[in-house]
């Protein structure tokens, strides 16, 4: 049967480019975003739903789509200069409460699909050598975006239990890389000489942005049950990374790694997350077997193919972006 299919956070990067995705699909007869801002590209079949998630009006919006397929993309999950930490958390937990009020009237719904975070299972010196599902309560959450994925994912498992007939899929993302993207990833590759932990190489790992999409589109086409891990095969160390990108590190005792990147957020230059400054010491992989068996869907990209794609843009040898379209050029 052909899918109805609602995007909320239709005006990020990856929420515009599923849209175009879904709208050369055969098997989509609908699409509609949500969003309170604008798709970052011209879409010719996508309904365009104008408005806040944190708002209760999506409880009369979003059944008037009709939609059997929800996309939870709206998860804030590095606030802009001009969000603070407060209005973040509202995005995040009040927004899910918002959209789960509205799925309570949907009629036609059977499936959510969430696109979370690996971030969960957090970055620690303890970690095992790939975190699976089962292990997201492991450690103890130390940063507010780690609460507020715990506190998503345990407002979805209640939803869950309580309406079995929908399936809820939480997609648990490790950080994206690819051309067309701008994260903590890139940002910290792009600077002259890269801060690192003065003794520590983590193991890293990534999913390139093409994947990062392909797998949403299989997950709604054959949704699963619970979490899945969403992340390039492979790792790569945090060392070979950076010399990839053809910078040079600069290894920092720990205390003046956190007093270099507060000075560098001072000067405008960059803010990285307390997430992400655990990441650069500590690493992090998750094992996908649930993805490939289960949701039937194997990255393109490893981990190392993905940053090798990346560092082919930096050093200017692409000649078109894997993203098409004009949310490509955004």
């Amino acid at each position: 049967m052909a899918r109805r299919v609602l995007i909320t956070g239709v005006g990020s990067l990856l929420g515009t480019e599923l849209a175009l995705r879904l709208e050369r699909d055969p098997d989509i007869e609908y699409v509609a975003g949500l969003d309170d801002r604008r798709p970052l590209a011209r879409l010719e079949r996508t309904d365009f739903i104008e408005a806040d998630i944190r708002s209760p009006v999506l409880s009369k919006l979003v059944p008037q789509a009709e939609v059997d397929t929800i996309v939870h993309n709206k998860i804030v999950r590095r606030p802009a200069p001009s969000m603070s930490p407060r209005a973040a958390h509202d995005v995040n937990v009040i927004g899910t409460l918002q959209l789960l009020a509205a799925c309570e009237k949907c009629d036609s719904l059977s499936t959510i699909v969430i696109r979370g975070s690996a971030g969960i299972y957090g970055a620690e010196p303890s970690a095992p050598q790939f975190y699976t599902e089962d292990m997201s309560r492991r450690y103890p959450l130390r940063t507010r975006f780690q609460r507020d994925v715990a506190e998503i994912e345990n407002y979805f498992e209640t939803f869950s239990r309580r309406h079995p007939g929908i399936c809820c899929t939480m997609l648990r993302y490790e950080p994206a890389i690819g051309p067309t993207l701008d994260t903590q990833v890139t940002r910290y590759l792009s600077l002259p000489v890269v801060p690192t932990y003065l003794g520590f190489d983590p193991r890293l790992q990534f999913v390139h942005e093409v994947d990062a999409i392909e797998a949403l589109v299989a997950a709604i086409k054959r949704p699963v049950p619970g979490a899945v891990n969403v992340a390039g095969p492979g790792t790569i160390g945090l060392t070979r990374l950076v010399r990839a990108a053809g910078k040079l590190t600069l290894p920092l005792a720990s205390p003046l790694f956190g007093g270099a990147t507060s000075a560098a957020r001072r000067a405008g230059l960059l803010d990285f997350s307390d997430d992400f400054k655990r990441l650069l010491k500590y690493g992090r992989a998750v094992d996908t077997t649930r993805l490939v068996e289960e949701i039937g869907y194997t990255p393109a990209y490893s981990t190392p193919d993905a940053v090798e794609d990346y560092v082919r843009t930096l050093r200017g040898r692409r000649l078109a972006p894997p993203l098409r379209g004009a949310v490509a050029r955004a």
